[in-house]
């Protein structure tokens, strides 16, 4: 299984990004997370596989979205409107568990396999 994620770069402040993470294997659902300087990895959208419906973080409510083609096995993180504090490594995860509770799907522990990540910076 791998995940292979891309699109980061650099970016002003107001500007928008896509990562995309293409996804060698089956999976439940898929999420992206990032981890600033000095900071927890923190959770940002997940997706289910089975009917592609999506829960946000509040924090990034608004401005990114996650979307799946199933075709290219690939997941997508749409971000818009991006701000300096947007800057970080992104990660996208993927897991076989199915019927979880968004609460759960938030935690970086329940997902078993992750991409190498992506940068993004964002500049003021």
């Amino acid at each position: 299984v791998q995940l292979q994620a891309s699109g980061g770069g650099s970016v002003q402040a107001g500007g928008s990004l896509g990562l995309s993470c293409v996804t060698s294997g089956t999976f439940a659902r898929s999420a992206w997370f990032r981890q600033g300087p000095g900071k927890e990895r923190e959770f940002l959208a997940y997706i289910r596989w089975r009917g592609d419906s999506t829960y946000h973080a509040d924090s990034v409510k608004g401005r990114f979205t996650i979307s799946r083609d199933s075709d290219k096995n690939t997941v997508y993180l749409q971000m818009n409107s991006l701000k300096p504090e947007d800057t970080a490594v992104y990660y996208c995860a993927a897991d076989g568990t199915y019927r979880v509770s968004n609460s759960y799907s938030r935690l970086a522990a329940t997902y078993k396999y992750w991409g190498q990540g992506t940068q993004v910076t964002v500049s003021s």
